[in-house]
């Protein structure tokens, strides 16, 4: 038990290798590089802003007339202590080089023209591009914003979840926007709050979205191997008890793309019409030694 142990810690502990970590660090670069174009491009300019710490910065610049590369730096150098505490050492420093260059960014950017003046067309384009960077950061280890550390030592004080503080947190300071610039330009900035935040969803997720199934059916074997034959996708039967009946059930379990759904309904429907099917979202996947193959 006690080398059991020594062997998880180490394994822990282990560190990354040299092409895991440069290839962590670029991703972290490329997604600050395209935050800071989202913001000084697209969204300061048109005094538009984002939610969170970002946005504060944003609103703090403008009163302040300083650069807005020091207030992201400022505002979440505390969260890096705390971040560091909650979820490690990894996390900290990915995140402090993701704001470094952000910030950094920022400053260098700052000179540049606008890419455009039309504020819808700022918003939309300036939360894909704000998105795209903070969901890189988000996949590689790191963060560019400290709200969501915030949220999750609150929400352990009151009663609300970590998704309804953070939802809270930037409606107040989108709607800030409203007193500083103008209302309208509060509504941009809700504008590119929403897209960015989707991006970010598409950016960590991917385009090929995985789903999870679960089929309960007599003719089980069947529709086992049509799935693996047909579809190319491993199976898993999970032994399961019907709640009413108390019947003993084989529970088909497995994992296919967004794209591959229609076919695997497809596919059980003309082998049970009356099998019980629940599919479900899921953010990632991992392992397994089923070899894909072409869907037929």
């Amino acid at each position: 038990m006690q080398l059991k142990r020594e062997a998880i810690m180490q394994l822990q502990h282990r560190k990354m290798t040299k092409s895991a970590l440069l290839r962590r660090g670029l991703f972290l670069f490329i997604g600050a590089v395209l935050m800071s174009v989202g913001l000084e491009i697209f969204l300061v300019p048109n005094r538009i802003i984002d939610g969170g710490i970002t946005g504060i910065s944003i609103i703090l610049s403008y009163l302040t007339q300083t650069p807005i590369g020091v207030f992201l730096t400022l505002l979440n150098i505390p969260f890096l202590f705390i971040g560091y505490k909650l979820i490690g050492k990894t996390f900290a420093l990915s995140t402090l080089f993701a704001i470094l260059v952000m910030s950094a960014g920022t400053v260098l950017l700052h000179p540049v023209k606008e890419l455009t003046n039309d504020p819808l067309l700022a918003a939309v384009f300036g939360g894909i591009i704000l998105g795209i960077g903070v969901g890189m950061v988000i996949r590689f280890g790191g963060s560019l914003d400290g709200t969501e550390i915030v949220a999750i030592l609150v929400s352990k004080k009151i009663p609300f979840s970590v998704g309804e503080i953070v939802m809270f947190f930037n409606l107040f300071i989108l709607g800030s926007a409203g007193f500083v610039y103008t209302w309208d330009r509060a509504m941009y900035s809700l504008i590119a709050y929403f897209i960015a935040y989707k991006m970010i969803d598409v950016t960590i997720e991917g385009f090929d979205e995985s789903k999870a199934v679960w089929i309960i059916s007599d003719n089980f074997r069947e529709i086992g191997g049509a799935i693996m034959d047909r579809l190319g996708r491993g199976v898993t039967y999970l032994e399961g008890e019907g709640g009413f009946s108390g019947d003993n059930k084989k529970v088909i379990f497995c994992v296919i793309t967004r794209l591959e759904e229609a076919k695997l309904k497809s596919i059980v429907d003309g082998l049970d019409p009356r099998a019980f099917l629940a599919v479900g979202n899921i953010h990632d996947v991992k392992g397994g030694r089923f070899k894909k193959r072409d869907i037929h």
